[in-house]
């Protein structure tokens, strides 16, 4: 489905118009799905509660507070909310991204940020759209355009240089993901590559944005996720399949990266 300007999933709470700019305050029940979409428009969705794990392409993300995420136009995702949440969707229309982008390089690529100064200006965003005063629309102008120019700053300095990853690098992705529940070691996955693991963990941190480990980690909590949607196995028993040390470690690492312990995320994902 894709959603015209203007209209997202949820509840509204607020909304304003300004130049080429749509900001709406959305809230979202617990443990509800929304299906796979996509928007017309170009748009940031800033985290203010709750949190919610988004599906896009063949990745998924979590998104707790003060997790900023964008959209490019057309991007096909699907979400499901663990609690009540609300969300800050600043939106952007096509006249006014073609003026941006006549200044600056403009983000194309789906991106999400939890830290540092993107953090800190979608915050002052939502204080400016609750405040509402006869400066407020010349301020939320200024910070949608600070925002947009730091989070292109940010993907581009960030993203390789080279037009695809090399080969090799493909065979070790394709690698962690037939066999994340196994205890691979940085070194057996360089030499099956055939390659130096100084030069495989940094060539992979450039391409993937993250650890091996990490990159590892998030397979097993996915997999875990479609385990207890789908299935009644145990929490042990998914805890042992995923090469956890046990349920313990399971649940906090569940929790770290979902907001919501396993047992709770099962139970919420059955609700309809």
């Amino acid at each position: 489905m894709k959603l015209s300007f203007a209209r997202l999933y949820g509840n509204v709470l607020a909304n304003a118009s300004v130049a080429g700019l749509t900001l709406t305050e959305t809230s979202y029940a617990p443990s509800l799905k929304l299906p796979k979409h996509s928007h017309e428009q170009t748009y940031f969705c800033f985290v203010l509660e709750g949190g919610f794990t988004e599906v896009y392409g063949r990745r998924s993300r979590s998104c707790r507070p003060s997790t900023l995420v964008f959209h490019p136009a057309g991007e096909t995702h699907s979400d499901f909310f663990h609690a009540d949440s609300r969300c800050l969707n600043l939106q952007m229309n096509a006249a006014w991204l073609e003026r941006v982008s006549r200044e600056t390089k403009v983000l194309t690529s789906s991106a999400d940020f939890c830290n540092g100064s993107l953090v800190r200006l979608a915050g002052r965003l939502f204080r400016e759209f609750c405040n509402g005063d006869v400066f407020s629309r010349l301020i939320i102008e200024a910070l949608a355009l600070e925002i947009l120019a730091e989070a292109s700053r940010h993907s581009l300095k960030t993203a390789p240089h080279a037009a695809a990853a090399p080969r090799w690098l493909e065979q070790a992705r394709e690698l962690l993901h037939e066999q994340f529940c196994e205890r691979l070691s940085q070194t057996e996955i360089a030499e099956l590559v055939g390659v130096h693991p100084v030069h495989l963990a940094r060539e992979f941190r450039r391409f993937h944005g993250c650890t091996i480990g990490e990159y590892l980690r998030r397979l097993r909590i996915e997999f875990a996720c479609r385990q207890l949607s789908a299935s009644d196995v145990s929490l042990s028993e998914i805890a042992l399949t995923t090469g956890f040390f046990d349920q313990s470690h399971f649940t906090r690492t569940f929790k770290a990266l979902i907001g919501t312990t396993p047992n709770q995320y099962r139970i919420a994902s059955r609700l309809r």
